[in-house]
């Protein structure tokens, strides 16, 4: 069984308990660490409209999440991108497949060290296309690419990668170190190391990745 801790504070009304979500929450911090689904989704955005209407102040989202739906992480991503406050993501475990493109939702996005990111084409889970009959099963196949097509747009938007690389990269399941995630563009930059450009080569034993080239 998983213990969350509380938080004791003394208060002229004695001692007061808070779950540490709540303080989190106090001061802008937002932890995504669970799959992605209607009710994560939900539970996150209502937090992140609670923090716009407090204030424009930042917001940061912790995420180690190991992906799950599209719809209700593309939802999460939208209201991020529309918000007002500047958002600060933390990769601080894994952030993989939709936990991934949530990860660049942030206009600033940050790893741990030896935190990883994974990216790959959408899929279909379980038994989602069994007793389908041929013409459903084409029409399913192309609602696939095309949400194939628009995860890749918007990794090329946020990293600067060619719609080429992308695809190169989003096949299979590609997982990137923090240093890797940064030369390709999907972090900004590493807790513990002074910011750099990830496009200037300096300072982090990466030279910049050309136009169409595949890194790896």
């Amino acid at each position: 069984m998983t213990i969350t801790p509380n938080i004791l504070e003394e208060t002229s009304r004695g001692i007061q308990s808070y779950a540490i979500e709540d303080m989190m929450l106090k001061n802008r911090e937002i932890f995504l660490t669970s799959a992605i689904n209607d009710q994560s989704a939900v539970d996150t955005i209502k937090q992140l409209m609670y923090l716009e209407h407090e204030s424009a102040d930042p917001v940061t989202i912790y995420i180690n999440s190991p992906g799950g739906s599209v719809i209700s992480g593309m939802a999460i991503y939208d209201y991020i991108r529309l918000m007002r406050s500047p958002v600060t993501t933390v990769c601080v475990g894994t952030a993989a497949s939709m936990g991934a493109i949530l990860f660049l939702s942030g206009s600033r996005r940050m790893m741990l060290p030896h935190s990883k990111v994974m990216i790959h084409d959408p899929y279909f889970g379980g038994t989602a296309m069994a007793g389908q009959k041929p013409l459903e099963l084409k029409e399913k196949l192309n609602d696939l690419m095309e949400t194939r097509k628009m995860l890749a747009e918007v990794i090329v938007e946020q990293t600067g990668m060619s719609k080429r690389q992308v695809l190169n990269f989003t096949k299979k399941d590609t997982f990137f170190d923090a240093k890797e995630a940064l030369k390709v563009g999907i972090a900004t930059e590493i807790l513990g190391e002074s910011p750099k450009s990830p496009s200037s080569g300096e300072g982090d034993g990466f030279r910049p990745v050309g136009k169409e080239e595949i890194p790896f």
